[in-house]
């Protein structure tokens, strides 16, 4: 087998090899509204703050045993419950109290996505502030696997939520959500607020970044062959 073949092959198999061990542990925080529950909100029908976990890895991503925190960072955990699973690619919602049915009729009216999935997390210091604040995720050995802060969010009408899309991990977010942009819309029956909750364009899974360097890879390598021809 020729150096060049070779050089083509190894570039493949670390970029398999990268790709998956990076997309089955990828979980991204993708949005979240901190002034659900904001007394300065007291339009908000399930009066609640929520933010969506995203799984951008390639496998199903168990999620018993995890937990969140706000910017306690994580002296404070709480359990995420009501949700087991999330597949490869989907995205769920977690918020502060059990306010499914509101937050789907608010959301979605009689268009409710299929399999959405909604689960909570509940306790007396983790409430989002409206102010600033911070989402933390942890695995069930307590390691953080995704964490943003924000700093103030809105306080008067249109409310908007904290678009995360891009994926952003361990950072700082401040881009809001737009109708039409990354998946937004406003609520079917309170058009006041703009969000894509279970809903967002695609974040590019981890192996694809691979993919595509190691692709450019061996582009280069082959011009470079064919140069010295």
């Amino acid at each position: 087998m020729t150096s060049f073949k070779k050089t083509m092959l190894a570039s493949v198999a670390l970029a398999l090899t990268l790709g998956t061990s990076l997309a089955q542990a990828a979980v991204r925080i993708t949005e979240v509204a901190p002034w659900g529950s904001s007394g300065n909100n007291p339009a908000i029908p399930y009066a609640t703050d929520w933010f969506e976990l995203t799984n951008t890895g390639a496998s199903a991503l168990n999620l018993t045993g995890w937990k969140m925190d706000d910017n306690s960072n994580g002296s404070e955990k709480v359990a995420l419950v009501g949700i087991t699973t999330i597949a490869a690619g989907e995205s769920v919602i977690f918020t502060e109290t059990a306010a499914s049915a509101s937050f789907l009729s608010t959301w979605f009216g009689g268009a409710i996505p299929p399999g959405l999935q909604i689960g909570t997390y509940t306790g007396m210091r983790v409430g989002l502030s409206q102010s600033g604040d911070a989402v933390n995720v942890f695995d069930a050995s307590g390691v953080l696997q995704a964490n943003v802060s924000f700093g103030t969010s809105d306080g008067t009408s249109p409310y908007q939520t904290f678009d995360n899309a891009a994926g952003l991990n361990n950072t700082v977010i401040s881009q809001l959500s737009v109708v039409g942009v990354n998946g937004a819309f406003a609520a079917a029956n309170h058009p006041i607020e703009i969000g894509s909750p279970g809903t967002i364009a695609a974040v590019p899974e981890p192996e694809s970044y691979v993919l595509a360097l190691a692709a450019l890879g061996l582009f280069g390598v082959i011009a470079r062959k064919r140069q010295q021809r």
